[in-house]
This record gives structure tokens, sequence and C-alpha cells, in this order.
């Protein structure tokens, strides 16, 4: 499985960016997809996650700001970001796992500053 993820960039605090990944391989019908980020010097952390039937797993810190999507049939995921603050900045990763392995994608560039 391959990810490749897109759409970073450098937004004002209080702007929106919107996350892609395209996920190509061999796809299981059954997986689960999701957003994890990275700032210089923290863990990486879970910042949003779908199953294949639409159910979604939020961190406390992007709750009400942030949108996790996907459409099954073309293997993609969304992340739709709103309301970014300073704190949000950090290296947003795409990560699949299916039949008990994880995959990630080489992560897009979020940075949020005026």
């Amino acid at each position: 499985v391959q990810l490749q993820a897109s759409g970073g960039g450098l937004v004002q605090p209080g702007g929106s960016l919107r996350l892609s990944c395209a996920a190509s391989g061999t796809i299981l019908s059954i997986n689960l997809m999701g957003w994890y980020r990275q700032a210089p010097g923290k863990q990486r952390e879970l910042v949003a996650e779908i199953t294949t039937y639409g159910s979604t797993n939020y961190a406390d810190f992007v709750k009400g700001r942030f949108t996790i999507s996907r459409d099954n049939g073309k293997n993609t995921m969304i992340l739709q970001m709103n309301s970014l603050k300073p704190e949000d900045t950090a290296v947003y990763y795409c990560n699949e796992r299916q039949g008990g392995v994880s995959y990630w994608g080489r992560g897009t560039q979020v940075t949020v500053s005026s």
C-alpha cells in the first residue's frame, strides 16, 4: 500500500486547509485510515481516524474544528481543517491499517503563522 498526502502549506491563524490522502496498491475492503501529526520535538499523535463504514474518532484538540472523510470507491481520505491555530503546526501523516499492518505516507507540512 502506498499513501500520498497533499494539501499542506502556510496559513494564517483562523484559516483553513484541506489535506488529501490517496491510497494505492492492494487495499482491503475493511481498513482504518487516519491522520497523525508530529511537531518538532514532540511525538507523533493521532489527529483523526475513520473506519471503512464511516465511524470517526477525533483527538480532543481538533474536535469541532477538523472533519475527516473518505471515499472508499476512490481510496481517498480528506481532512478539512478549519479555525487553525499556531499549535496545529506540524507535519501531517496519512496512515492506513489493514490486515494487522500499518502503512504511512511521507507527510505534508502544515504551518499556521501570521
